[in-house]
């Protein structure tokens, strides 16, 4: 039983990994923010016609970022990197206001998918830098993020090329992982007590007998 706390204490305080999906329209910036997060430095892009992906260390986790094109032909292949994925990152456009309520029907779309009901969102409301950019508000209110009950969310706004706000959002997810994982395992660990404490009155009632 003592090895047992010991696994379960080592696994509370163990390195963490964490699948990402990055995912929006097209020309939102998402290549940019992971290039960004893995280099710090902005690389020249081009629109992703397939994917990019990359492992960005960060507070004690691993974040395996799956970066998927944006363009409307190639969203229909965006379910194929559903699976084991535990957190979602929209990234908007926020100058983009022509296409807002397009980002909202695909981001939807998305979150009614049976393999992404445990995932959690972070909306990043991107090129902030420009005048006539919406604000978070603004977005959330486009994107209709209220409507989302059963999902925890946050929308951050951020400056792919300044880096502004991105790590607020890494913080964001890398809490919800650490909440989860702690939840998690107090539920295990409560688990094994009561197991330990009905095995321990089982043998007693024997000795008794």
């Amino acid at each position: 039983m003592g090895l047992t706390f010991t696994k379960l204490f080592s696994r509370l305080f163990a390195k963490k990994e964490m699948r990402i999906l990055m995912v929006g329209l097209d020309a939102a910036g998402k290549t940019t923010i992971l290039y960004k997060l893995k280099l710090g430095e902005i690389v020249t892009t081009i629109p992703t016609i397939g994917f990019n992906v990359e492992t960005v260390e960060y507070k004690n986790i691993s974040f395996t970022v799956w970066d998927v094109g944006g363009q409307d032909k190639i969203r229909p292949l965006w379910r194929h990197y559903f699976q084991n994925t535990q957190g979602l990152i929209f990234v908007v456009d926020s100058n983009d206001r022509d296409r807002v309520g397009e980002a909202r029907d695909e981001l939807h779309r998305m979150l009614n998918e049976d393999e992404l009901r445990d995932a959690v969102l972070l909306v990043f409301a991107n090129k902030q830098d420009l005048p006539n950019a919406m604000n978070a508000a603004e977005i959330t209110d486009k994107l209709g993020l209220h409507s989302l009950r059963q999902r925890h969310w946050y929308i951050q706004s951020t400056c792919a090329t300044s880096g502004e706000g991105l790590y607020e959002g890494l913080d964001w997810l890398s809490n919800n992982i650490a909440n989860k994982t702690f939840s998690e395992s107090v539920w295990l660990w409560h688990l094994l007590l009561r197991r330990s404490l009905l095995k321990r009155f089982c043998n007693t009632m024997v000795e008794c007998m």
